[in-house]
């Protein structure tokens, strides 16, 4: 493993983050649990950064990739492709959204970028509403929307982007407010900032904020928004990459929690629906999706190999209610993980829906960070045979554990038993 990291250090770029002192390779998986070069087995309780889905090595997807790249893996949008087309009717189907029009992606970070494209040709503006401790991708259109200063390496962007208050209910200017007074507030403080500008193409917003530390505002913060947003005729973009496909458990889609006054105007996915392979998309109305006056493909997006994978992996989600699961084994787990931190006086806050969970940790009588923590933990976890991730809009002191969806009762259970020795450990 040395001589491997060592060859990573020596061609890869510094600013591509690693978890743990000991850099893991991790060679093969199956059902929740991966497998590492020295043959150690772990629970894997972050599935490659929530995009393994249903299962490690899922059968009905390995055997769909097969079959298909035995067949042809590639040809570009170029060409009619059976694949794409079956998979947009049936992601068009389960979105919500009417007369809707699907285009694939190779990434989530791409699809936020075709997003913001769409919204500010419709809209004819280039300014754009997005929400504090915000993540949404790594290319420089969605680096300049993210408001999340240890994803944000730039504040260079072609958007003028304004953020709103919101994605974080314990923190901020009104968390001490109850939920109906704080979207009140934060409606307020939207009105106020929409007085102030020329109209904006569009909000982009997570129901759940995935690198943000898995937090999330009151249901029904952007259905109150939606209102304020209509008025003007700006655009709701929902950013679903982390929250789609039924993992807050409640819901199919994160914003389905806030779907008062109907569906999103534009919904990005990626992620979770390819099980592993390389899938994103935008989903929107006919009349934003075909507002583009310019030629335009996706050499990779929508790619036959990768279409077989998610038409698998879609069909295996919803024949065997994964959504059904996640609320179920997520409620335990959450309901677990509480009770060990009522008695961890450094865990500020377990939070999440379904199998999307938070742990905050702060230095103990203190709304301080502890970074340090966050880390000694996930090194704890590793030595007993746990993967979990990180993040986290004050210096990364979040715990984030999103399992594959198909997480058993029996498995959750180990996994909090881990987590609470890990924590207990580094008290």
């Amino acid at each position: 493993m040395s001589d491997l990291y060592a060859r990573h250090r020596g061609v890869l770029p510094d600013w591509l983050a690693l978890y743990y002192e000991d850099p893991l390779e991790i060679t093969h998986g199956e059902g929740r649990h991966v497998w590492d070069a020295e043959g150690n087995k772990y629970l894997d309780f972050f599935g490659g950064i929530l995009t393994t889905m249903t299962a490690h090595a899922l059968p009905e997807v390995t055997k769909a990739v097969s079959e298909q790249a035995g067949r042809i893996v590639h040809s570009s949008t170029l060409y009619l492709n059976r694949p794409m087309v079956d998979l947009a009717e049936r992601i068009a189907h389960v979105s919500g959204i009417p007369d809707a029009r699907v285009f694939f992606t190779t990434s989530g970070t791409e699809a936020n970028d075709t997003a913001l494209l769409l919204a500010t040709t419709h809209r004819r503006s280039n300014t754009v509403l997005a929400m504090r401790n915000s993540y949404h991708g790594r290319s420089f259109s969605a680096v300049g929307i993210t408001g999340n200063r240890g994803w944000s390496p730039t504040s260079l962007s072609p958007l003028q982007t304004l953020y709103v208050h919101g994605g974080v209910r314990g923190r901020g200017p009104f968390a001490d407010l109850g939920d109906a007074e704080f979207i009140d507030a934060c409606v307020e403080d939207l009105k106020d900032l929409l007085g102030h500008t020329r109209p904006p193409a569009a909000l982009i917003a997570e129901p759940i904020q995935g690198v943000g530390g898995f937090t999330s505002p009151p249901d029904g913060l952007y259905a109150a928004f939606r209102e304020v947003l209509d008025a003007y005729g700006i655009l709701w973009i929902a950013d679903e990459v982390q929250t789609g496909w039924g993992r807050t458990g409640e819901h199919f889609w994160g914003w389905q929690a806030h779907a008062q006054n109907g569906p999103p105007d534009i919904v990005t996915f990626a992620k979770g629906i390819g099980n592993g392979m390389s899938i994103g998309g935008v989903i929107a109305r006919s009349e934003i999706m075909n507002c583009l006056d310019a030629n335009s493909i996706s050499t990779f997006g929508g790619t036959q190999v990768t279409m077989a994978a998610g038409l698998a992996n879609l069909g295996y989600l919803l024949e065997h209610d994964l959504q059904g699961n996640a609320r179920r084994v997520g409620g335990l787990l959450i309901e677990r993980l509480r009770a060990v931190a009522a008695q961890d006086p450094g865990v500020r806050e377990v939070r999440g829906r379904g199998l999307m969970i938070g742990v905050e940790l702060t230095r103990p009588g203190t709304d301080l960070a502890d970074p340090d923590r966050a880390s000694a933990v996930l090194e704890a976890a590793r030595a007993d045979g746990l993967l979990i991730g990180k993040g986290g809009g004050h210096n990364t002191s979040a715990l984030r554990i999103a399992p594959p969806l198909s997480l058993t009762v029996a498995e959750a259970e180990e996994g909090a038993a881990v987590l609470e020795s890990a924590l207990r450990s580094t008290q």
